[in-house]
């Protein structure tokens, strides 16, 4: 393969490489002849392969230091999603390659010689992962040296075939065990919450999750038009519900577990009929809905139409009002402000009078924003199942948070709000006061903030990290001896 370029640093020739790519990516491809098209294709899938060997060797390097732990991540791969911007399939992968690297060393020197593409690599490790680790170096290898001299992906897998069942037939109760190890379920949230579910199903599992399925997806009678995929979809939501509706599953950060589904006001009020002006302010909120639910990234699901109407039927509501910060009333509040201060030494007449009630409106205005006729909505417009009282949201000191500030912050918060990013959901968080309690914090919603049990029993309690939470919303965090600091990119999301 010729003698390795040299240079100055490693940042030198991450430099070199980017450029190259650049230059890659801004040639016209169209312009030139197929032949040329086709190898540079060919040059790519071997770049791949060496830019997997080296993300392997570095990333495996990094996580055996824990170099994370420096930006206050819990794991490498939560790194790479905060600090790299990848999504979590794309950590994983590469997490994948980086525990790879001390095991299947033949594999990474075929990826670094351009001896191998990286799914070819991936097909091979996976399949020798399931050896046991005396016979895996030399499966590797021969693997390896197939595929180089030009053995295709089916062919290799008959191949390891014959070697899995030699081994097998040696080793049964390890190799079971070993299966045992590769199950494995995910749950991916694509567009508008919509789900990908994939996994690898043990025998027995596969069996339980039949008959579940065949249990509850029986057609409903002859006008039932369902395809059986579509069947077994509903029957897997049937399935869950009543598993969470059976006060079966285990807390989750000291509550019980709960489905939070999100319901515009505006859907709420369709259930009873409608009026012009209320079906104007519907759509309104239906196209600030619709970002929400195009976000893919709170923690619930965000109906509308018939889905809000269907679960509304039968659901416990809990109102909750957020209030949203009407930035067009502030100038006209400072503006007001000025001309009271300038009042202050006339007598107190009625223009006087007339000034203070225009700054309490613009105060109320500038807290209330456009959603400040929410709360009056709910106990007037809605029925007696939604007017009952208002829960305390600032209660001053308190032992437990309460239920009704905890999921405030929990609806308000989404997920983990700790500064250096991180996916925990709502759920799986507890909720921290900024300012401890044994140094007169305050059980409100404003001086509270949801963080994953890593963040706050480790990163700030133990580790002795600092997080604030700024006036926009944004968060702040530092180290002990304050020699790094991490921003969150922005406020939490709220209903519109």
């Amino acid at each position: 393969m010729g003698t390795a370029p040299a240079f100055a640093s490693v940042s030198e020739a991450i430099d070199i490489a980017r450029a190259a790519l650049g230059y890659l990516a801004a040639a016209d491809a169209a312009q030139l002849a197929a032949e040329e098209q086709a190898e540079c294709l060919r040059g790519l899938e071997r770049t791949d392969a060496v830019a997997t060997a080296a993300r392997a060797s570095f990333l495996s390097a990094f996580t055996i230091g824990k170099g994370y732990s420096a930006d206050a991540d819990y794991s490498a791969r939560a790194w790479l999603m905060h600090k790299t911007g990848i999504t979590r399939g794309a950590a994983a992968s590469h997490t994948a390659w980086a525990n790879r690297y001390g095991v299947h060393p033949a594999v990474i020197a075929a990826l670094a010689a351009e001896e191998l593409s990286e799914s070819y690599g991936r097909a091979i490790c996976q399949w020798t992962d399931r050896l046991p680790e005396k016979f895996r170096q030399e499966s590797d290898e021969l693997l390896v040296k197939a595929a180089a001299a030009g053995l295709g992906l089916a062919d290799l897998s008959a191949l390891f075939a014959e070697m899995y069942e030699r081994v097998r037939s040696d080793l049964p109760d390890e190799d079971q065990n070993r299966a045992f190890g590769d199950r494995g379920v995910r749950l991916e949230t694509t567009f508008q919450g919509a789900g990908v579910l994939t996994g690898d199903l043990t025998p027995e599992c596969a069996a339980m999750v039949d008959k579940v399925l065949d249990a509850l997806s029986a057609p409903a009678g002859a006008e039932d038009d369902r395809t059986r995929e579509q069947r077994y979809h509903d029957a897997l939501q049937e399935a869950m519900r009543r598993l969470a509706a059976s006060d079966l599953l285990p807390e989750r950060a000291g509550q019980p577990v709960k489905v939070w589904a999100h319901m515009s006001l505006a859907d709420l009020l369709r259930l009873d009929g409608s009026s012009a002006l209320q079906e104007q302010w519907t759509a309104q909120v239906r196209a600030q809905w619709a970002a929400h639910r195009a976000r893919g990234d709170d923690d619930g699901a965000w109906l509308e139409g018939d889905a809000a109407e269907a679960i509304a039927c039968d659901a416990a509501m809990a109102p909750i009002v957020t209030g949203d910060v009407n930035v067009d009333a502030l100038e006209d509040l400072v503006r007001l402000c000025v001309e009271l201060d300038a009042r202050r030494d006339d007598t107190r007449d009625a223009a006087w009078a007339a000034l203070e009630q225009a700054v309490i409106g613009k105060a109320v205005d500038l807290l209330s924003g456009p959603g400040g006729l929410a709360s009056f909505l709910r106990r007037r417009q809605l029925g007696a199942r939604l007017a009952g009282p208002s829960l305390p949201l600032d209660i001053g000191y308190a032992e437990t948070v309460p239920a009704g500030i905890r999921n405030a912050v929990m609806l308000r918060d989404k997920r983990c709000r700790w500064a250096g990013g991180c996916n925990q959901p709502g759920s799986a968080c507890e909720v921290h006061h900024t300012q401890h309690k044994a140094n007169g914090g305050k059980t409100s919603v404003k001086d509270c903030v949801l963080l994953c049990p890593f963040h706050h029993q480790i990163v700030i309690h133990r580790w002795g990290w600092t997080l604030v939470v700024n006036p926009d919303g944004t968060t702040t965090a530092w180290n002990k001896d304050k020699t790094k600091v991490l921003h969150s990119h922005g406020p939490p999301v709220r209903p519109g």
